[in-house]
Parts: structure tokens; C-alpha cells; sequence
């Protein structure tokens, strides 16, 4: 699972913070999904996405707060990947959540995490550079 490196960190405390906390939700899924004693984790399976759903919008929002603040000159085409982002958790299927909530909590944490160290290692390195 992905955990905190400094490499990750842009320099922008508010915005670290936040990428940690996107971490921390995706380190509890992950633990809750390895938990054996649980045994029906279908409502805590929404919670988690509903919980990163809106936590990835609210940092967006923050993120890209701080790109207009800056004069970012690739704003639009970053916020266009955030915008991605969040339609493809808000596309979650909820049918297949129930059929199996490990195997597809399992698939979405690994679209997160590799989306969230690609993005911060890769767009969001960008925003510092200039």
C-alpha cells in the first residue's frame, strides 16, 4: 500500500496536509479491507468512497485555489484531470460493490493510489516548478 514519502511533499503546507489525509483514507480502506473479523462490508465500503469522493473535492478546490493564486499557466488542463478524477469515483458501480466489496474495494484503492502518486509526482510537481 502507498505511504507517505517525502519526494511527495510540494512545499505548500495546506495542500501536503491534504494529500497526506487522501493518504490516510486510502490507508484505512485498505486496512479495513484486510480485516477477517468483518464480515458484511458493503455500508463501510460506500462510506470510504463517499468519504474520498468528497475529500478529493474539497482539496481539488484547495489545490486549485492556490494555482489561480500563483497564476498557474497550466490551470485549466489540471483541473480538467481533477474533474476525471472525481467522475470516475462518482461513476462507481454500487452493484458491484455488493457482489464482492473486497475484490472491487480492492480495485478502486489501486485506481486511487496509483492515481494519487502519479498526480502528485507528476501534475502536481508542476505547480512548484512554475
Amino acid at each position: 500500500m502507498i505511504k507517505w514519502k517525502d519526494e511527495y511533499s510540494l512545499g505548500v503546507e495546506q495542500i501536503g496536509e491534504q494529500h497526506r489525509k487522501l493518504f490516510e483514507i486510502a490507508g484505512r480502506a485498505y486496512d479495513f479491507l484486510k480485516d477477517e473479523f468483518s464480515i458484511d462490508k458493503y455500508d463501510q465500503v460506500v462510506a470510504i468512497l463517499e468519504e474520498l469522493k468528497d475529500y478529493a473535492v474539497y482539496h481539488f478546490e484547495t489545490e486549485e485555489g492556490y494555482m489561480k493564486s500563483i497564476g498557474y499557466r497550466k490551470f485549466l488542463s489540471h483541473k480538467v484531470v481533477h474533474d476525471d478524477f472525481i467522475q470516475k469515483v462518482k461513476d462507481t458501480n454500487l452493484n458491484k460493490v455488493d457482489e464482492n466489496p473486497e475484490q472491487y474495494l480492492l480495485k478502486v484503492l489501486n485506481f486511487i493510489v496509483n492515481w494519487i502518486d502519479g498526480h502528485i509526482l507528476g501534475m502536481d510537481k508542476k505547480i512548484i516548478a512554475g
